[in-house]
């Protein structure tokens, strides 16, 4: 019970800004926990982001900026810490085939052009795929659904067999830290669950879901063999990846 208690006290005190104590400890067991329970603490932003959907479409705001209110919404609720690792795995990657280079530039505070511009494209999509599904009625499903889906692929990413890219980081502390079957255990309740979204035929909150991990597996591959593994870049990356294909389809 300890570890699962430092488990939820890390997920909630790193993927959002809710206040939480400081976990008495953290170590390989405590970080698989955390990044199991990623979705739960994903929920206060999810619930957000689907108030903010629900109360623009009440009082009539254009569907765009609804969008794009909700997901900064949840971009504050994480510090846009998925985000920046999303920015910084483009520079990371776009910066050179040399897994050394590719790693210096990830580490470095700054975003270059192939990071700012990933953000805006990605970010383009989000926001353009919720005002969509807002202009369809079934907004809220799809955002909770949406930030829920890129939660859970956490576990994905650190399912054991996945390497880190660094010895040292968040990426060394949780990489390969949830076993293969919680990591599946999470997909399957994370797919069944988005079948009962309202609004949503049962197959399209199903396929969303899928396809959110679809994505954010492309990117993890690919960041493995680029540059060794996963780093807590990475990580945010596949996050913001997954919500974006699970949004567009949804929408």
């Amino acid at each position: 019970m300890t570890r699962v208690g430092d488990g939820v006290r890390l997920a909630f005190g790193t993927l959002t800004t809710v206040p939480v104590p400081a976990p008495r400890r953290i170590d390989r067991s405590v970080a698989g926990v955390a990044m199991v329970l990623g979705p739960v603490a994903a929920v206060p932003l999810a619930a957000a982001a689907g108030l903010v959907v629900a109360g623009g479409v009440a009082v009539g705001l254009p569907a765009v900026a609804v969008a794009a209110v909700a997901l900064g919404a949840v971009a504050l609720g994480s510090r846009g810490l998925h985000l920046d690792g999303l920015a910084d795995t483009a520079d990371g990657l776009g910066a050179s085939y040399d897994r050394a280079k590719a790693l210096d530039v990830m580490r470095r505070g700054d975003s270059g052009p192939t990071g700012v511009a990933t953000l805006v494209f990605v970010l383009l999509v989000q926001i353009g795929a919720l005002a969509g599904a807002i202009g369809h009625g079934h907004g809220v499903s799809a955002v909770v659904v949406a930030v829920l889906c890129g939660r859970c692929v956490l576990s994905l990413c650190c399912a054991k067999g996945v390497p880190s890219a660094r010895p040292e980081g968040l990426g060394a502390t949780v990489a390969g830290s949830v076993p293969v079957v919680v990591a599946a255990a999470v997909f399957a309740v994370a797919v069944g669950g988005a079948a009962f979204a309202p609004g949503l035929p049962w197959w399209r909150g199903a396929l969303a879901v899928a396809l959110g991990y679809v994505v954010a597996g492309v990117l993890l591959v690919r960041c493995v063999r680029r540059i060794g593994g996963i780093t807590g870049d990475v990580l945010g990356g596949c996050v913001e990846v997954a919500v974006a294909a699970a949004l567009l389809t949804a929408a």
